[in-house]
């Protein structure tokens, strides 16, 4: 029980890197202070779960997952508000990444 805190927060963590990441896509060169708000919110946040979680998860991994939840997080996100492609090709490879996650997880221990 006491190991599912480190992912929950490894999980959250990745989640505010999808913030971070949609954020800078309308901080206009940090001169829209709203968005530029909450571009420096999520990333503190997400660097201080990322860092949470690297004192139980082993570094690489936690790294690794944090990583991937925040890429195929932003790539979601693109597809869905912003029009990017959402080709066969490239959701078979946004599931490849969400297996690594997994795996990494259960390997963990």
């Amino acid at each position: 029980m006491a190991n599912l805190l480190p992912w929950g927060a490894l999980i959250l963590g990745g989640l505010f890197e999808v913030g971070f990441t949609t954020s800078l896509r309308f901080v206009d060169g940090f001169r829209n202070w709203p968005w530029t708000l909450a571009f420096l919110v999520s990333v503190g946040l997400s660097m201080s779960l990322l860092e949470y979680a690297g004192r139980s998860v082993p570094l690489g991994t936690a790294y690794a997952v944090w990583a991937g939840i925040g890429a195929v997080g932003t790539v979601a996100v693109g597809m869905l508000w912003f029009g990017e492609p959402a080709g066969l090709l490239r959701l078979a490879l946004i599931a490849g990444l969400l297996g690594c996650i997994l795996g990494l997880k259960l390997v963990e221990g």
